[in-house]
């Protein structure tokens, strides 16, 4: 199913008339379930992908089976290493799974460099989700390089609250400790102290923010 341009420009409203026109006619919507992936790590990237509803969570794996959380992709964003492929079709370094049900349209990689030259709005998408990525991306250096495991998890649970504006985190320790490539019993243990501290409650599927 196609959405209209009335829906894609309500979510993306700096983008021109005529470009949200070429959008409707070349992009593929796909509608995800909740876990279901957008992409694997090692799959080809075929497409670019804009995210109309929904959120995607962006990991990176390791080999081992652990992998670490890099960011979020909320409504109106779109994936930088997609844009990067141009018109070649590139190795995925990170895996994107739907963290609830989401809505993308996926659109091919050969609009990518015509669309750089003819719409300005385009050009100035692709550029600031570069900007923001690299703004991310120093902030996890940050969180792994400076900061004792303790901060990494509050700092890992602040950024959940602040994209899905909920005290609610729906993950368990064991997911924690996956994505922050740590032991669930490091987690927990931490976990602990904090909810002793009265920052945050500790329940079996979820952890709920207080005072962080």
């Amino acid at each position: 199913m196609k959405l209209t341009a009335d829906e894609i420009q309500r979510r993306f409203p700096s983008f021109e008339k005529e470009l949200v026109r070429d959008i409707v006619e070349v992009a593929e919507t796909k509608f995800l379930k909740k876990g279901e992936h957008v992409m694997r790590q090692g799959q080809y990237i075929k497409s670019i992908w804009l995210i109309l509803d929904g959120l995607v969570k962006v990991c990176r794996e390791n080999g081992n089976g652990g992998n670490y959380f890099m960011h979020y992709l909320e409504p109106g964003n779109s994936c930088a290493l997609s844009m990067m492929c141009g018109t070649q079709q590139r190795l995925s370094e990170i895996t994107a799974t739907a963290f609830t049900k989401t809505t993308i349209l996926a659109i091919p990689l050969s609009c990518m460099d015509k669309w750089m030259v003819e719409y300005k709005s385009w050009y100035q998408f692709v550029f600031d989700t570069f900007r923001l990525r690299v703004r991310e991306l120093l902030g996890t250096i940050d969180s792994v390089v400076f900061r004792n495991m303790d901060d990494r998890i509050i700092f890992f649970l602040q950024r959940h609250q602040d994209v899905l504006q909920s005290k609610d985190i729906p993950l368990t320790r064991t997911e924690i400790a996956k994505e922050l490539n740590s032991s669930r019993e490091v987690v927990t243990r931490i976990l602990k102290k904090l909810s002793h501290k009265g920052k945050l409650k500790m329940h079996r599927q979820y952890i709920e923010i207080l005072n962080l």
